[in-house]
């Protein structure tokens, strides 16, 4: 048991360095600004974009040509002196809502939104009637005699 919890606890570590690696090498050293700061605002700005190639990751782990041209983007936007709110609109107007890993909270987004909740709703709808349903008809499906002789079963089972 202790070699298992071991041999996890290896296996996870592995695994979150090779995800962490993986993230900074998408980043190439020639995209990176100068300034600390701005590098730092680049880097939030772009893990909140989604690579147009991968779809699941955002640009900034991304090393598909497309994302290193949108990360590229983005810093340029920001020597302009583009604020955050800026730049995401920038491109959000470029290539639609789409490019957000998460979409904005609007009238047209909110279906996207509340799914999830009405789904869970659904859910515990039909639970709840099907738990009523399973409970009233297993106590209907027998009849008086079938009931009675259970009643003799089970006593004689207790002596």
């Amino acid at each position: 048991m202790r070699r298992l919890r071991v041999l996890s606890v290896a296996l996870l570590s592995i695994w979150a360095i090779l995800a962490s690696v993986s993230a900074s090498l998408a980043v190439q050293p020639g995209e990176m600004l100068p300034d600390p700061a701005l590098e730092k605002r680049a880097r939030i700005i772009s893990s909140e974009l989604r690579c147009l190639v991968c779809q699941n990751e955002s640009i900034d782990d991304s090393n598909a040509p497309l994302a290193a041209d949108l990360r590229r983007l983005v810093r340029e936007r920001l020597t302009a002196h583009d604020s955050d709110a800026q730049v995401v609109d920038y491109i959000v107007v470029r290539y639609g809502e789409f490019v957000l890993l998460r979409p904005r909270f609007e009238l047209s987004t909110l279906l996207l939104w509340l799914t999830p909740l009405l789904v869970l709703l659904a859910g515990i709808v039909l639970v709840a009637r099907s738990s009523g349903r399973t409970a009233t008809s297993q106590s209907d499906a027998l009849s008086e005699e079938e009931k009675a002789k259970l009643a003799q079963i089970l006593s004689d089972e207790r002596r």
